[in-house]
């Protein structure tokens, strides 16, 4: 089932639209504001995100949180090792009372999924996912079931724990628009957390702040945001640095210099902008690129990491002192 052609709105009525929900979700994930604003320019983006990071840190209260405030469907999905692709996708059964096989829709046939530690499950299963990120459709039988829209999946794992988990491919990573960390909040904003989480159930008595229409004319919206030519090539001189560097196994893909662009239209909507800035691309550079890009050995045994890598590349390309061709 897909929705129909979203009607146009104006900036400043996406502008409200997006502080409605930013507002709700930040009542309920306190203290990250970084992060609300990386998943919302995920979702505008029309891209998806792995939430990595410790256990209890809110990685599957943010999905919740979400999912609530979007008058849309939503599925969660615990991975556990012995889950199959069909209980993601859905299959075809026979139905002895009609002598006719009928199709039983998976969870993935949703607006919003929540795929709660992904690293749980099988490659197998995994890649039950690739079709419907990519394509946004899932195939089963050799019949083709388009997703609705929205189509949003966010994926939870724990990135310290290596026992009974299947660490995701390059290639399922890939189709992540970015990955996103929430850490420990500070002290102060615990406190807060202890207040408003101790007693009951916050995120169940959130009501919906945008509707599926809505969702759809916002993210239709970010390809109006104005993306400078220079700006374009600065996020093409950073793909490049990577392919050329000596101490890349893998290089960022031309996927990622999209998903780059996409999610910087879409970060300069959330921050009240009709254009973007450098700062957005700054902003969005290890969220978007470091879980698409792999080290040599030797660079690891070394200490060195791919945030620091890219933070290094940012340094190196001030955009005030590039020289375009002309």
């Amino acid at each position: 089932m897909t929705a129909p052609n979203p009607a146009k709105i104006s900036f400043s009525e996406a502008f409200q639209l997006i502080d409605l929900i930013k507002n709700q979700i930040e009542s309920v994930i306190i203290g990250k504001q970084s992060a609300v604003e990386l998943a919302l320019t995920a979702l505008l983006a029309r891209g998806h995100i792995l939430l990595e990071d410790l256990p209890g840190t809110g990685k599957t209260t943010l999905a919740k949180t979400i999912a609530r405030s979007l008058s849309c469907d939503f599925k969660r999905i615990q991975f556990t090792p012995d889950l199959m692709p069909s209980d993601v996708t859905g299959m075809n059964y026979y139905n002895t009372k009609t002598g006719t096989f009928e199709f039983r829709p998976g969870p993935v046939l949703t607006n919003v999924l929540l795929a709660d530690e992904i690293n749980r499950t099988t490659p197998r299963t995994q890649s039950a996912l690739l079709e419907a990120m990519e394509e946004k459709q899932v195939t089963i039988d050799g019949v083709t079931h388009p997703l609705q829209q929205p189509f949003l999946v966010l994926a939870t794992q724990n990135p310290i724990e290596s026992e009974g988990t299947f660490p995701l491919p390059f290639a399922q990573q890939d189709r992540f628009l970015m990955r996103i960390k929430l850490d420990y909040p500070l002290k102060a904003d615990e406190s807060i957390i202890l207040q408003k989480h101790t007693f009951g159930d916050i995120v169940a008595s959130l009501e919906p702040v945008l509707s599926l229409d809505q969702v759809l004319m916002v993210q239709e919206l970010t390809q109006q945001v104005y993306l400078e030519e220079t700006l374009v090539q600065y996020i093409l001189d950073l793909v490049e640095i990577t392919r050329q560097s000596e101490t890349v196994e893998l290089a960022l893909s031309p996927r990622a210099s999209i998903s780059m662009v996409k999610a910087a239209r879409a970060m300069a909507l959330v921050k009240g902008r009709d254009y973007v800035l450098p700062d957005d691309i700054k902003l969005l550079c290890i969220p978007v690129f470091a879980h698409r890009l792999k080290l040599k050995k030797a660079e690891k045994y070394k200490g060195a990491q791919v945030e620091d890598f890219l933070k290094q590349l940012l340094d190196k390309i001030p955009l005030s002192l590039r020289k375009r061709e002309q």
